[in-house]
């Protein structure tokens, strides 16, 4: 879950510049060796593709078919244990960190739908899994972007 939101997050917007943690080769193989991957250039490229895609399906500008090419070659092997089932995800090894991002996307649907979400601040690029009760979160931040969106309405209300 931690890697869904971290990669969704991985370009934000500071001080109006855009930070892309996966544009520098050199930060990008840090990224993804701190998310699980071996930070290789084909790993990377997917993970970028991946984050794009899920981005436009967040924001519900993209269908979740946009995902299909990302996994090709991924099977998921059922075996059998003394618990019962398990099941063991194939992919190829490139694509294991991009597919293993998508897998929590798509249990995050599943479990939780509709509180993966875009902060509600137009300037802000960043998105936020709501854990409240009420299902009510609208900002990444409540310090920064919450603030700053209060602030502005307060402003135009008094002009």
């Amino acid at each position: 879950m931690d890697t869904l939101l971290d990669l969704l997050n991985s370009r934000p917007l500071v001080d109006g510049e855009e930070r892309d943690a996966l544009g520098d080769p050199a930060e990008g193989r840090r990224w993804a060796r701190e998310h699980g991957g071996d930070g290789s250039l084909a790993e990377l490229a997917l993970l970028r593709e991946t984050r794009d895609i899920l981005q436009g399906i967040v924001r519900g500008e993209t269908s979740p078919a946009a995902l299909n090419p990302l996994l090709e070659g991924v099977h998921q092997i059922p075996e059998i244990t003394s618990e019962g089932i398990q099941w063991t995800v194939r992919t190829p090894p490139a694509a294991r960190p991009a597919v293993e991002v998508i897998l929590a996307w798509a249990a995050t649907e599943k479990q939780t739908p509709g509180r993966l979400r875009p902060c509600s601040n137009d300037e802000c690029r960043l998105f936020l899994l709501d854990r409240s009760r009420a299902n009510r979160a609208r900002w990444c931040s409540m310090a920064v972007c919450g603030n700053r969106e209060k602030a502005r309405r307060h402003y135009e209300r008094n002009r």
